[in-house]
């Protein structure tokens, strides 16, 4: 193995316009739009459709070469003229390219100026965020969305209503629609932003609406800067949301890890406790005995596994504690996702179970192969570009983040909460026994396991 400094192979993220198109579909009634080239849209539109079989809808300003030379001001002015005459959206969220961004457009003028012209109707809205593919990744480009949608719309109150904020993280559908059902099942009001459910999982009713039913509505992300607190999951795709808010709007947040597992399902479920006073309610409270009648159960077959783990940063922080309250032992944690706090993070969580494991941020997959061959895991989780590895050293792999390409249904079916723990730990388990009826003699080929 060597150190690399100037090259990645094989990337562990994707970049920043796809996951602040993810975001901005969590509006209701939004079109996304990509300002930059065509190319650059039809990428981040096909990888969205690819990962959650649904048609992603975006508009774009449509480079060209005199684009770069002289500007994408008039292509952005004509887009908003063109979205709302067309289309009628409620309100369009730009974001920017690694082109857009290299000439220097200054969005907020061109929409300042776009509105002052009248191209934006009356009640509608557009707003921007700069996401340059050459800085962070898919994680960052959701964050920054996510705080321009309080940037933009978030109105402070001196009077605090009964209600708080949750912002989910990149996450799927299904588990910002399972966040919404902890939080009424406890009877908490609650402000999930972005909030994709119902617009990428929606059901199929024969007739086509071009504005599914979901996402937060414009009236909720205004009065977000009236919640008396904000739950902000996941350190890297939540937090500079809940702080712009905080400056803004003076609503003090709640920083947890994304409630992936039994632990920080627990944290959360605190957390509504602490700021809300209410009680988990009998429905909460059985789903976390049967996740800990299935972790003590299937104990046995968890116990001792070593598991090489990648993917976005929140979600390996979450999974790599899930998977050592089951006994098993991540030895390689790696996210392609830049930012120390990750590295320090997962050290925390195995200092006494693997002080040794190699953790890194910003890293690739290149390295992760080399990592498994100098000593080989029973398990490796991570999202479907993974499969190359475990085919190469023969690996049980664990679909598990974003993106997955090869598979279907993955994003009807949470991975949060004590439910989704549950689901997390029957595929892991079912990955880990197939493995073991495969590799059985035949004499040791089990019925009952």
């Amino acid at each position: 193995m060597a150190e690399r400094s100037a090259l990645t192979i094989n990337p562990a993220k994707t970049c920043q316009p796809i996951g602040a198109l993810y975001a901005a579909l969590g509006i209701h009634e939004c079109l996304p739009h990509s300002h930059g080239s065509q190319g650059c849209c039809a990428y981040h539109r096909s990888h969205l459709t690819r990962h959650y079989k649904e048609p992603v809808m975006a508009a774009t300003s449509s480079f060209t070469e005199g684009t770069a030379v002289f500007g994408g001001g008039a292509n952005l002015r004509q887009a908003i003229k063109n979205i709302f005459q067309i289309y009628k959206p409620r309100v369009v969220a730009v974001h920017t390219t690694c082109l857009s961004e290299t000439i220097g457009d200054d969005l907020s003028s061109l929409i300042a100026k776009a509105k002052d012209d009248g191209l934006i109707p009356e009640g509608s809205f557009v707003m921007h965020t700069n996401t340059p593919s050459y800085v962070g990744s898919h994680v960052t480009g959701f964050s920054n969305m996510t705080r321009s949608m309080v940037n933009y719309f978030a109105e402070p109150a001196k009077q605090k209503k009964g209600q708080i904020n949750v912002i989910p993280g990149f996450v799927e559908p299904s588990d910002m629609r399972h966040i919404k059902m902890l939080l009424n099942e406890m009877g908490v009001k609650a402000v999930v932003f972005p909030d994709t459910s119902d617009v990428l999982d929606a059901p199929q009713t024969g007739s086509h609406r071009f504005y599914p039913k979901g996402g937060v509505t414009v009236e909720a992300l205004k009065s977000t800067g009236s919640s008396k607190k904000t739950i902000a999951m996941g350190s890297f795709a939540s937090e500079a949301a809940a702080q712009a808010l905080m400056v803004k709007a003076d609503v003090p947040y709640d920083l947890i890890d994304l409630p992936i597992g039994i632990a920080a399902t627990d944290r959360f479920m605190q957390s509504l406790m602490d700021i809300t006073g209410k009680e988990p309610s009998e429905r909460i409270l059985d789903d976390r005995g049967r996740l800990v009648d299935m972790m003590t159960d299937n104990q046995q077959y968890f116990y001792g596994k070593k598991v090489a783990v990648f993917g976005d940063p929140d979600h390996v922080i979450s999974m790599t504690e899930f998977l050592v309250s089951m006994d098993m032992i991540p030895i390689h944690i790696l996210t392609g996702t830049p930012g120390k706090r990750f590295e320090q993070r997962i050290r925390e969580i195995l200092k006494d179970v693997a002080p040794d494991a190699r953790v890194k941020a910003a890293g690739d997959l290149f390295e992760l192969h080399q990592w498994i061959k100098a000593e080989p895991v029973d398990l490796l989780m991570g999202n479907t570009y993974g499969k190359h590895i475990a085919r190469a050293e023969d690996v049980p792999f664990v679909r598990f983040g974003f993106p997955i390409l090869d598979r279907v249904g993955h994003s009807y079916f949470p991975v949060v909460g004590y439910r989704g723990a549950m689901h997390l730990m029957e595929k892991i388990l079912g990955v880990l026994l197939d493995r073991k009826d495969r590799d059985a003699a035949e004499e040791n080929f089990e019925l009952i396991m």
